[in-house]
């Protein structure tokens, strides 16, 4: 390596160990995000203080998210059953079909693309047709349940069970990374092939049904289609009936595929404060107003991770935040460009957000980032904690964990230095690529292989950059989990 290039390599990891620390966000002029009290209908909380936060700190959440530079659209905060805040802007805008952004004025009226949180609106569908006896247990072998396709019942296809389905882990060959710009990405077929069932089943496996977390679109495509078979309606229809209005949910639309058929797995768009109301829905066990709209049973089982230590349940993702020494675990709803519903049950907290940055996975870190300010100027965080907190934990506190893939680790020295070497992920905006991490505990990559999706942490001791923790995660696909 020539002199430049090696002082090109320096400047790139300080850059990263300087990026992997967080930052509180810049307070900035601007609205302090009361919510309109007119055509809500639902219960408004003007005083953060009667609704659990620390009025200043929120303020200056909903003032970053006005000033930041993102293409941030709208956040709305819903605690108790009471809206407390919400804030929108103006920002370019594009749909699934658009070939140009526009500008979009947003409020509390316009509609906004959720892109995949659809997915989990799919599985409380399922969740409420299970409830009513209308679909099969989640055991049941999927092709079961489609006679047309027993020509496809051979090399372990026939062991895929509804339940692969809900937790993406079929074991089929299907590839959905690199974004909608990509040709073959096996998403894109979903749009204008004829049978979608043949489509998604007509594929090798590439793992063993229910081993493997693997993020595909077309098993949810399957989950609408059965449940149009089962219920007798369009998806549309029964989720018309059957949620949104019970939930109170009046504007709301579904764009259809290029043959007019429904997306399962895409195409809602929902006002941000009902997305709110889904998680509200949630964090109540699925009554609304005393109603049970989803059994209860259904929406534990959607929240959970599939696997211990997992990120994604049925169609619904898992992760938490650190503030004041403390991590808060949130269950969620992600879509492609931002689209998040947080719901945080440790402190009966809901948080909608909406946003325009398709395709760019830096994304999810600005959003956790306000996820976590919200969090804080809650009374029970905002006060610190009750107890001295672990000095392990104050430093885990500290740092942020990093996307990246393991392409090696090595030996130096006999074999008494190791080294891992790990590409962070694209979108990170930083002048390198794969970057190498003095390992002091060989324990910390013990089963992990190259190729793995992981999180890490990392900081500077002994003059040395060193890796001081690691986790295999899902994959990075369709940049939603990059956060």
């Amino acid at each position: 390596m020539n002199g430049g290039c090696m002082r090109w390599h320096f400047i790139a990891v300080a850059l990263f160990m300087a990026s992997i620390a967080t930052a509180p966000a810049a307070a900035a002029s601007g609205p302090c995000g009361e919510p309109a009290s007119t055509a809500v209908r639902w219960s408004v909380e003007g005083d953060p203080a009667s609704a659990g936060f620390a009025a200043q700190p929120l303020c200056d959440a909903l003032r970053a998210f006005a000033a930041s530079p993102r293409n941030l659209h709208a956040v709305v905060v819903e605690r108790h059953g009471r809206l407390v805040a919400e804030a929108y802007r103006t920002g370019n805008d594009s749909s699934t079909y658009s070939l140009a952004a526009r500008e979009v004025r947003f409020d509390a009226d316009v509609l906004h693309d959720v892109r995949s949180v659809t997915k989990s609106v799919v599985a409380l569908l399922w969740g409420i047709a299970h409830g009513e006896g209308v679909v099969p247990p989640v055991a049941t072998p999927v092709l079961d349940l489609l006679p047309g396709l027993a020509d496809l019942r051979n090399v372990g296809r026939e062991r895929i069970t509804v339940a692969d389905m809900l937790c993406m882990r079929s074991g089929l060959a299907w590839d959905e990374g690199g974004g909608y710009g990509r040709p073959d990405n096996d998403e894109r077929g979903l749009l204008w092939r004829g049978d979608r069932a043949r489509y998604v089943f007509d594929r090798p496996l590439a793992a063993s049904p229910g081993a493997r977390f693997n993020y595909n679109g077309g098993l949810t495509a399957v989950l609408g289609l059965l449940l149009e078979e089962r219920t007798g309606m369009s998806l549309q229809e029964y989720a018309r009936r059957k949620l949104f209005e019970p939930l109170g949910v009046r504007d709301w639309a579904w764009v259809g595929d290029l043959r007019g058929r429904t997306r399962a797995y895409s195409g809602l768009r929902l006002r941000p404060r009902d997305m709110a109301r889904i998680g509200r829905l949630l964090l109540e066990d699925g009554r609304w107003q005393g109603r049970q709209l989803v059994p209860a049973d259904w929406v534990r089982a959607a929240l959970a991770p599939c696997t211990p230590g997992g990120e994604y349940g049925y169609q619904w993702w898992s992760g938490s935040v650190w503030v004041d020494g403390r991590q808060v675990g949130w269950q969620g709803a992600l879509g492609n460009g931002g689209q998040r519903l947080f719901l945080v049950p440790e402190l009966d907290l809901v948080v909608a957000m909406t946003a325009g940055e398709y395709n760019d996975g830096t994304i999810g870190r600005v959003q956790r980032r306000l996820l976590e300010q919200v969090v804080a100027a809650t009374s029970e965080l905002g006060a610190g904690p009750a107890e001295p907190v672990p000095a392990q934990r104050q430093e885990a506190a500290t740092m942020v964990e990093t996307r990246a893939t393991l392409r090696a680790v090595t030996e130096e020295d006999g074999g008494d230095r190791v080294y891992v070497h790990l590409k962070i992920v694209p979108g990170a905006r930083l002048p390198f690529t794969t970057l190498r991490f003095r390992v002091r505990d060989r324990a910390l990559v013990a089963g992990l292989a190259a190729g793995s999706s992981v999180k890490f942490r990392a900081e500077r001791i002994d003059g040395e950059n060193t890796l001081v923790a690691i986790r295999a995660v899902p994959p990075c696909v369709r940049f939603q989990p990059c956060d």
